[in-house]
């Protein structure tokens, strides 16, 4: 038997973190135009769960994928990669 499922992991920065337990993260990807070949950056805010409440906002943080945690939170935090100065 192999890993049973796959969970994504994305990498992005805290924006927010006045919620208890739940920090807002932003996501910046690259897109390519499909007319014009120029690459876009998008970004997307996930709700991710931080049970001690250790991030703080302009913390870049991992992030991976979990089971529904409420209506919004679909991710919990993995690991803060570099602290806010």
């Amino acid at each position: 038997m192999g890993e049973i499922g796959h969970r994504r992991t994305q990498t992005g920065v805290v924006i927010s973190d006045k919620m208890q337990k739940t920090v807002v993260v932003k996501v910046d990807r690259l897109v390519k135009h499909s007319q014009y070949s120029k690459y876009i950056k998008r970004s997307d805010k996930y709700k991710v769960h931080d049970e001690m409440n250790s991030c703080k906002t302009g913390d870049k943080v991992q992030i991976v994928e979990c089971r529904p945690l409420s209506k919004d939170k679909r991710w919990a935090l993995r690991q803060i990669i570099e602290t806010a100065d």
